[in-house]
Parts: structure tokens; C-alpha cells; sequence
């Protein structure tokens, strides 16, 4: 007897349930090394940037909107909202006031990537543009944050609230072009495989990148719908 989703997912969905996949592991990894945790949801990250070109190069499914929302809560809710509570531990221990307030603040970021993915789905998929921080966004600065070295435990709560007001405004955001995407996709792929190499600097230049999306991406990066 076949699985229900034989002939029914095409290879951009494939790749989509890897970046579930990935998401998990990064939320297992996080308990050991929240660096290797921080790595894994980049690695997600250019998932999610292939699957979409998968999709646009073959089709997609009716299923495959749906499938990547899910997804994302894992990769872009969830395991960065661990990166920051495994952080938080190590820093104040499982026992203190501190360590409360940073997983009270991981469950709104989960949350509101949540409610954001749900409405994505719902509104922009056909758009060229999405309302409020992608969560892809958000949980790409909060993982390459903490491999440039912003590990102070308070700047990280700070920032996984910032980050889950801003994925719930009305703020558009355009889509990246493709070849946006690629190199992208390649500045995390090194990301990725050698964090420190020269100092630990493509950390800081994807910081720069995704930081500066967040800020001026509105404005700057305009597209045509």
C-alpha cells in the first residue's frame, strides 16, 4: 500500500519536508550547541530558497504553499526560538526569573511566526510581496547572530521580541529575485560549512545583508507585482 502522498508532491515539496526536517534538528542541537543549532537553521534557509526555485523551474503542488508554512514554523519559528532559550541557559541556568522571561519570549516569537506563516499563506501567496517580517528573515538574523558573536543573552530576548512585533506588521516586503536568492544562498552556504574562516567574517557580512533587508528592504528593494 502506497503513502497517501505518493503522486501528489513534487520535488519542491520533497525538499520542503527536509527543511521541517532540518528545523528539528536544529531544535535537538540547540541543547548540545546553540552554534550548531544556529548553523542548521541556515542550512534550512537555503531549503527554503531552493525549494521555491524548484517551484518555479517544475510547478508546484496545491499542497505546496501549505507544506511550506508548516515547515518554516519549525525551521523559523521554532528552532531559532530554541537557539535563544539554550543561550539563555547557559547563561542563567533552568532556575532563574531570566531564564522564564527568554522562554516567555521564544513562545511569542513561535507564536507570531505562527499567526504570520498562517496569514502568508492565506493572502500573499500570489503576491510578489509579503505584509511583516518573513520568518525566514527572522529566524536567519536571530541563527547568524549567534555566529557573529551577539551570544549576550539580554540583546537575544530583546531581539526575538523586536523580531516577533515586526513579523505581525502590515510592513511590505518584497520577494527576493531569484538570483538575489542564489547568492544568498551561497553567502549561508559558507556561512554553513566554515563559520570562522577569516575571522569569522561571513557571519558579519550576512548579518549586514539581512539586517539591512530588514531595515530598507521596504523602500529600496522594490518590485513590480
Amino acid at each position: 500500500m502506497q503513502p497517501r502522498f505518493a503522486g501528489r508532491l513534487g520535488a519542491a515539496d520533497a525538499v520542503t519536508a527536509g527543511n521541517a526536517a532540518l528545523g528539528f534538528c536544529a531544535v535537538a542541537a540547540a541543547a548540545v550547541s546553540p552554534r550548531l543549532a544556529a548553523r542548521l537553521v541556515l542550512l534550512a534557509a537555503i531549503l527554503d530558497a531552493v525549494d521555491g526555485l524548484l517551484a518555479r523551474r517544475y510547478g508546484g503542488t496545491d499542497v505546496g504553499p501549505y507544506l511550506d508554512s508548516l515547515a518554516d514554523v519549525a525551521s523559523f519559528g521554532v528552532a531559532p526560538a530554541a537557539v535563544v532559550v539554550a543561550v539563555a541557559r547557559s547563561a542563567w541556568g533552568s532556575a532563574s526569573l531570566a531564564f522564564a522571561l527568554a522562554v516567555i519570549a521564544g513562545a511569542v516569537f513561535v507564536g507570531m511566526a505562527v499567526v504570520r506563516l498562517a496569514l502568508y499563506t492565506a493572502h500573499d501567496v500570489e503576491n510578489a510581496h509579503t505584509e511583516g517580517v518573513p520568518s525566514t528573515l527572522a529566524g536567519t538574523i536571530i541563527a547568524v547572530g549567534v555566529l557573529a558573536g551577539f551570544t549576550s543573552p539580554v540583546g537575544l530576548v530583546a531581539l526575538t521580541v523586536a523580531l516577533a512585533a515586526l513579523m505581525v506588521t502590515t510592513r511590505r516586503y518584497p520577494d527576493l529575485r531569484p538570483r538575489h536568492a542564489l547568492v544568498m544562498g551561497a553567502v549561508q552556504a559558507v556561512v554553513v560549512l566554515f563559520p570562522r574562516l577569516l575571522d569569522g567574517l561571513f557571519p558579519r557580512v550576512l548579518l549586514a545583508f539581512a539586517v539591512a533587508y530588514l531595515v530598507f528592504g521596504p523602500r529600496v528593494y522594490a518590485r513590480r507585482e
